[in-house]
Parts: C-alpha cells; structure tokens; sequence
C-alpha cells in the first residue's frame, strides 16, 4: 500500500505537542500540512517503522493518506483516525436583502407613526 506523507509545519506542531491527548477523529486543516512524497507499507505502523530507519522519521502530528482518502495521524502513542477540516458554508442571503442593505434601507416595512 502507497501512503502520502504530510509533514505537520513547525508552528502547529508546537500547539500539538502542548495539546491534551484527546480520543476519537482528529480534524486537521490542511494549510497546516506539507506534502512530502510517499512510502510504502503493508500498514501505518510499516510506513512508520520503514521512515524512522531514514532521516526523515514521522513525527508527532504527521499524517499518512492511502489511496482512498484515509488519513492516519501520528500521535505519541500510536495512529489515529484523522480527517481534513471543512468550513462550514457561508449561509446565503436572500437577493432582496443585500439591495436593501446597501441601498440604506430596511429589509422589511417601514413603521408608519400617527399622532
């Protein structure tokens, strides 16, 4: 099995070198991550053993990529389950409002006064 590397940048390692040990799917934001070619390996844990023999071993917070998409993130006690980050969709303003907005107006009715 060919697995991608993504090297975690310097800063973001800092922070997840501090970070408290949490279970489940680590979300990771790609602007965090360098691509770094690719290693062969029967598993993560043969990737992993295969690299740590070279000069560039995985570290804490690196992640290997399969085929499929899947992500495993390098953790100190082992692999984890890790997925990209997804903003959420900024949520759409209907047409009429923005005309109204930038034209200085209400949205809605204006209120009418009688004295």
């Amino acid at each position: 099995m060919i697995f991608r590397i993504h090297r975690m940048k310097d800063a973001p390692r800092e922070n997840f070198r501090w970070a408290a040990h949490t279970g489940g799917v680590a979300v990771v934001k790609p602007k965090d991550y360098d691509a770094d070619g690719e290693v062969e390996g029967a598993t993560p844990y043969a990737a992993w053993q295969l690299l740590k023999q070279s000069d560039r071993p995985l570290r804490a917070g690196d992640l290997l990529e399969d085929a499929s998409g899947t992500l495993q993130i390098a953790k100190y006690i082992g692999f984890e389950k890790a997925q990209w980050w997804v903003p959420e969709p900024k949520p759409l303003v209907p047409p009429n409002v923005l005309s109204a907005e930038a034209s200085g107006q209400a949205a809605g009715p204006t209120p009418v006064h009688s004295e």
